[in-house]
């Protein structure tokens, strides 16, 4: 039987064996939370920084939601805006990085097909929306980490 960490990957004796060169099984290991920690930090704040406009005019984005068929604008929009800018923080942050994470990841999917489909643009118009969700994806089933508030609280939804 293989043991396994809290996280369910093999444990650090059990990790390096299967690398081509095990001698790197320590570095990994090491850097492995640290690297999450950055990727989870920049997602967060680069999606804060695109809702940053909407926050400040929470209603400008109304025609648009509109437009995709979320009726009625006046609620969408600030939602919309709410959604980037704060989520982004908490994700940022890794508080309540769950729920955040997966209401950021719901906005992208949206974003995905408006670039895909409404605007037809195909992969070019859409994957940089597309890697992004999958990125958000990834910390709504994952979590916060070791570097976040979730962790520090020993709590996570």
């Amino acid at each position: 039987m293989v043991a396994k960490t809290q996280d369910q990957r093999p444990a650090p004796a059990d990790a390096a064996k299967g690398l081509v060169v095990p001698a790197l099984g320590p570095v990994y290991r090491r850097m492995t939370p640290l690297m999450e920690a950055l990727l989870r930090i920049l997602a967060g704040l680069l999606l804060a920084v695109h809702g940053s406009g909407k926050i400040f005019d929470p209603f400008a984005m109304v025609a648009m939601v509109e437009s995709l068929g979320f009726q009625p604008g006046e609620f969408w929009s600030p939602l919309l805006a709410i959604t980037e800018f704060f989520g982004g923080l908490l994700i940022a942050f890794g508080f309540l990085t769950r729920p955040a994470a997966l209401a950021g990841a719901l906005v992208l999917a949206v974003t995905v097909y408006f670039h895909g489909m409404v605007m037809d643009e195909g992969l070019t118009g859409m994957e940089k929306s597309l890697l992004w969700m999958m990125i958000l994806l990834f910390f709504s089933m994952r979590g916060a980490t070791a570097y976040g508030i979730d962790a520090r609280l020993r709590r996570q939804v």
